[in-house]
């Protein structure tokens, strides 16, 4: 398999693995708010904020860099406006993240007391920021030039 081929498999499934364990990792933490046990909430944030949320951090630098990458490795030009724009996209992720990971800092924190109602909906409206600018970026990127 040549290097393009395998490049741009390898850049789909770093997309399609941030995607798929954002969307999942909200409906953890939605369900665990919604029963309101506060030990098992208390046990999935700390297994997001620990785990999942630096993993999921990894995968969202690798997509610019693998994307980067295939774009110079099929000669087109950085200046073009969808790889533009998906960038400046990946720029408003950065701090959306760093957002996301202080809200969920907060909920952990409170421990066994119950979050204030506004705490998870700003997470859950960061999270949904996040989701929303990575369909727009995948969107550009299938609109590419062939």
């Amino acid at each position: 398999m040549e290097h393009y081929q395998l490049l741009n498999i390898t850049h789909a499934a770093l997309a399609i693995l941030l995607t798929l364990g954002l969307i999942a990792h909200i409906v953890i933490l939605w369900k665990a708010w919604r029963r309101a046990d506060a030990a098992v909430l208390q046990q999935k944030l700390r297994r997001t904020r620990l785990i999942s949320l630096p993993l999921l951090a990894v995968l969202a630098l690798l997509l610019p860099l693998s994307g980067w990458w295939l774009a110079h490795l099929a000669g087109w030009p950085l200046g073009q406006l969808w790889l533009l724009a998906s960038s400046v996209l990946f720029l408003v992720l950065a701090p959306l993240g760093l957002l996301l990971g202080g809200r969920l800092r907060a909920w952990q924190g409170l421990g066994e007391a119950p979050a204030p109602t506004r705490l998870p909906r700003f997470a859950l409206a960061y999270a949904g920021l996040i989701l929303l600018i990575l369909v727009v970026i995948m969107g550009l990127m299938g609109a590419k030039p062939v």
